[in-house]
């Protein structure tokens, strides 16, 4: 395996979780250049079918959601071994110091004010989808680690099961 892996060669997958049509838009305005793949979702539940049926690489979520919050659906992505290691930003309206910790107590990665800097976003995202390449890449280095494990600890149960032949010098 490759010891320094990058930023995956296909372009990264975004979803985009708000319930505001042009918040989302313009975000999708705002990192089209980057060359991002989106995917949008309108709803708390929108976004868990969306991640569930295809997992993004990166979430972006508003806060403030009808039905289902942003907070409760990052906790419900957080729970789920499948799907706990997507990084999460939260980006909403709420700038008080509450809604930021209770985002990032709750599994977010990182947490941003609305008006977003395109500059900053951008910075982020990219920093979080390195570091999940990274966890991606030993996450799949481990098992296949465990698997040889598996495979060569079986072969030496065999090897001991079955009588090593004495040559007729040893008799």
């Amino acid at each position: 395996m490759n010891p320094s892996p990058d930023v995956a060669d296909l372009p990264a997958r975004i979803l985009i979780v708000d319930d505001d049509r042009p918040s989302r838009q313009l975000m999708e305005v705002m990192l089209n250049p980057e060359g991002f793949v989106f995917l949008t979702a309108a709803s708390g539940e929108e976004a868990l079918v969306i991640v569930a049926q295809q997992p993004p690489d990166l979430i972006l979520i508003d806060a403030l959601l009808p039905r289902m919050d942003g907070y409760q659906v990052v906790a419900q992505i957080k729970a789920n071994p499948a799907t706990r290691h997507i990084p999460v930003i939260m980006v909403t309206g709420l700038g008080d110091r509450a809604a930021m910790m209770l985002g990032l107590l709750g599994g977010a990665e990182d947490f941003l004010i609305k008006p977003v800097d395109r500059a900053e976003l951008c910075v982020r995202i990219r920093n979080l989808l390195r570091l999940k390449a990274y966890g991606d890449y030993y996450r799949k280095y481990s098992e296949r680690l465990e698997a040889d494990v598996v495979s060569r600890t079986a072969e030496m149960v065999e090897r001991t099961k079955t009588p090593v032949p004495r040559s007729s010098s040893q008799a």
